[in-house]
């Protein structure tokens, strides 16, 4: 069992020797008889709290206690000190140390102070362990990227998040991993141990997302929190904001996000009173924002506003060379997850895996080998574990090419798109997005010439 190391800094050896004799049963005690003593002491031996007089031979308790901090300023220092010295001792709070003790001591109270400070200490070291392992567990060398696009943009995770604030904008197919990007950022950065909040701005009502973004004074509502609610960026005060699906939220909170870059402070819904937050925001969209600009539903001086830094996250199929890497991290995940042993994949089964187009990329890949995972027990992933990918429609990589010949009269080439339309949501059983997959478009662009030519689902 660990037992925690007190330094006493007193010259009085009459209270060395007391103080040495009461707490020796619990704790590890060094002694120092001045403060240059304690200092060089403290050069070379981990100490855990400090109990410092103010009076001491040479450099007083506020001398020593500057030198401590400006070694460690996080280090905990109880003072010691008699009546008179008490605006010493404010002083020296002012200055950072913990708490203070007034001689002659109180045995009990001398124990629940050093109690206190050891607890203080405990939640430090607890924090600074969590923060360890969050900035392991988002570190850019646990992104899987041999990929030279992938290498990019990690590149650029790497420069961003040494800067404090600077606005983020991820660009990338559903499922190419922006939230995992936006997390690294954060936990990379100087803002690791603050709020990382993520919202997503398509799932939210219309009517709500102004609220759920700068929150609302009491009253603004009926039916609303009886004393008003803080909004997403004030509970991000510090930290950071993730703002998924960015194209989709509606003008009227383009406006507001607008004048919040620039200025960093809002009004909430309903309220007179500005705020002003300290938040970095990263953005992220599926959609080319260009695009959004060009049809009208996104502002483009926001764009520009966000458009700082630039990260272009490529889908899978842009990526081959990351896929089995991707499988083999997601198996050993998975092994623990699930008490499993796979130790590798067949080669039938890694030409399927190379072979299919994972529209829904990473997530889409993540899951597949999930589902083995749970299903099948085996030593090693095998063709036979992917049949289902087949049932998809889509392992190969390229569509198949139809074999069309044009008669010497011509076709009607508008009336041969009617035509694949239709077939492709016949095939589909009338499911547009699996009708565009099949055709190798968008869905909005699948949904534009369904209602071009009058095709009735």
């Amino acid at each position: 069992m660990y037992r925690y190391k007190i330094l006493i800094v007193d010259d009085d050896k009459l209270l060395q020797n007391s103080l040495t004799a009461i707490l020796s049963d619990n704790y590890d005690v060094l002694v120092a008889g001045t403060g240059e003593d304690a200092v060089a002491l403290l050069r070379d031996t981990p100490v855990d709290l400090v109990l410092l007089d103010i009076r001491l031979p040479g450099i007083d308790g506020i001398e020593t206690l500057r030198a401590i901090q400006k070694r460690d300023e996080d280090f905990l220092v109880v003072m010691m000190t008699a009546y008179e010295d008490i605006a010493t001792v404010v002083t020296s709070m002012k200055m950072g140390a913990h708490d203070y003790l007034v001689k002659p001591l109180d045995i009990d109270e001398l124990e629940i102070i050093i109690e206190r400070a050891l607890t203080t200490l405990k939640l430090k070291k607890e924090v600074e362990e969590l923060r360890r392992q969050c900035r392991a567990e988002f570190h850019i060398d646990n992104v899987i990227g041999e990929s030279r696009g992938m290498k990019d943009a990690l590149e650029q995770v790497g420069k961003v998040a040494r800067s404090y604030d600077t606005t983020v904008l991820i660009e990338g197919e559903t499922g190419t991993g922006k939230e995992v990007i936006a997390r690294a950022i954060h936990y990379q950065s100087i803002r690791i141990g603050k709020p990382f909040i993520s919202i997503n701005c398509g799932a939210i009502s219309r009517d709500l997302v102004e609220s759920e973004l700068f929150g609302y004074e009491k009253g603004t509502f009926t039916g609303g929190l009886h004393d008003g609610k803080k909004g997403k960026i004030e509970l991000a005060h510090e930290g950071s904001l993730f703002l998924d699906e960015i194209s989709e939220l509606i003008p009227s909170a383009q406006v507001k996000l607008l004048r919040f870059l620039e200025n960093k402070d809002f009004y909430p819904v309903g309220g007179t009173e500005k705020k002003k937050v300290d938040v970095r925001v990263i953005a992220a969209t599926n959609i080319s924002l260009e695009k959004a600009i060009a049809a009208g539903s996104f502002r483009e001086d926001l764009f520009y506003r966000m458009n700082i830094i630039r990260i272009y996250l490529p889908p899978l199929r842009e990526r081959r060379e990351d896929i089995i890497p991707l499988v083999l991290f997601y198996m050993n995940m998975f092994n623990l997850q699930c008490g499993k042993n796979f130790q590798s994949l067949s080669k039938s089964a890694e030409k399927m895996l190379l072979g299919h187009r994972w529209a829904g990329n990473v997530r889409e890949l993540r899951n597949t080998i999930e589902r083995i995972m749970i299903m099948e027990d085996d030593s090693e992933i095998r063709a036979r574990h992917l049949a289902f990918l087949n049932d998809k429609g889509n392992a190969q990589v390229h569509p198949r090419t139809l074999d069309i010949s044009i008669p010497p009269v011509g076709i009607n080439l508008e009336e041969l798109n009617r035509n694949l339309i239709i077939e492709a949501l016949k095939q589909a059983g009338g499911n547009k997005t699996e009708a565009a997959r099949l055709l190798g478009m968008s869905r909005p662009t699948i949904i534009y010439r369904i209602n071009k030519f009058g095709i009735e689902v």
